[in-house]
């Protein structure tokens, strides 16, 4: 299970985001300076303990209504090789000195429990405590059996979100998980969904509804 370090970073993730979701073919701002809060999210555990992983959800308030995003993120004490481009910045963290801090999606490791997730492999943790389960958040596939290793991701961006598609290593199974990048609280799964991850997300009044942070489909 991962530590949780009550510490600093500096800069802090959403001082790190600040300058990163502009940039991004998903983000709704017409311009002006995020503003950003964080509002929910969970956490996985690297089986190997050497990788953090964080599914954050964020709000930015600087236009006309609010906007809550996920972004997966990943920690590692070394940079990825070859990743540059999946890069949101470093930071120093108090305990465990300098971070490199990516978006998830293109890190192996945070893909792999993902997809655990979503088969029944891995269990999702609390966000701010130490070895304690998250019973909010909630990962299905419609079969058993499936095993979670991969061969291979291909990571597609576009202005709907994030696709990421993986093929087993077990059978060659190819699938696409759709990585919800803008959050739509209380929004219904599609009917022909194989899977998926639902978590709690923030209405404008405070209140929370269940969301889909990822859905799964077959590919082609």
């Amino acid at each position: 299970m991962a530590f949780i370090h009550h510490t600093t970073l500096t800069p802090t993730k959403l001082e790190l985001l600040s300058s990163w979701l502009p940039a991004q073919p998903w983000y709704r701002g017409t311009g002006q300076q995020p503003e950003l809060a964080k509002t929910g999210g969970f956490r996985l555990d690297d089986p190997k303990g050497e990788v953090g992983i964080e599914f954050m959800a964020v709000t930015d308030t600087s236009g006309d209504q609010p906007v809550t995003y996920q972004v997966p993120f990943s920690y590692r004490g070394a940079p990825i090789v070859g990743a540059d481009q999946a890069l949101i910045g470093t930071t120093a963290h108090g305990v465990l000195g300098q971070r490199w801090v990516y978006d998830g999606t293109r890190d192996p490791v945070l893909v792999a429990q993902l997809l655990a997730l979503i088969v029944g492999e891995a269990e999702p943790q609390m966000q701010g405590t130490s070895d304690t389960p998250d019973p909010s958040v909630t990962g299905w596939f419609a079969e058993s059996g499936v095993a979670a290793a991969i061969a291979s991701t291909t990571v597609t961006d576009d202005p709907g979100g994030t696709d990421l598609l993986v093929e087993t290593v077990a059978d060659g199974r190819r699938l696409t998980i759709h990585i919800n990048r803008v959050l739509q609280p209380g929004q219904d799964i599609e009917g022909q969904a194989l899977g998926h991850v639902t978590a709690d997300a923030p209405l404008p009044d405070g209140a929370a509804a269940r969301t889909a942070f990822a859905v799964v489909h077959a590919h082609p």
